[in-house]
């Protein structure tokens, strides 16, 4: 499956970039795991961050910011088949759980409880 893995990346950082990118490692953490249950991790920021630069996004939080980060999500929640949601306060990845719990997409809130993701949570 192609999991989309959500939880904080902006959130409570004051838009640091050094504290966005350690939330951004944390996201990273369960794909190996998530890659040798046999799915395919995804990270919208994966997507959104190099379609930003490409655009000419400048600061965190500027326009193109707002028009690319969320809606990248939105996208790949049409292609996703799952979704593990990780700890912590994100209004982006509660709504990505939203979109996803109306189009039936499954959610998880731990990485064990991912079809195949048991032994290689343990």
């Amino acid at each position: 499956m192609l999991i989309l893995v959500a939880g904080p990346y902006r959130s409570g950082t004051g838009d640091d970039p050094q504290k966005m990118a350690e939330n951004l490692k944390r996201l990273e953490a369960p794909s190996y795991a998530l890659f040798k249950a046999g799915h395919v991790p995804m990270i919208g920021e994966w997507v959104a961050l190099p379609v930003w630069h490409a655009a000419g996004g400048q600061e965190i939080g500027d326009a193109l910011h707002e028009e690319i980060f969320y809606p990248t999500a939105h996208r790949l929640l049409e292609l996703c088949e799952g979704v593990l949601r990780l700890p912590g306060d994100s209004k982006g990845a509660d709504n990505d759980v939203r979109i996803a719990r109306e189009r039936g997409i499954p959610v998880w809130h731990r990485l064990e409880d991912v079809p195949g993701c048991a032994a290689a949570a343990a």
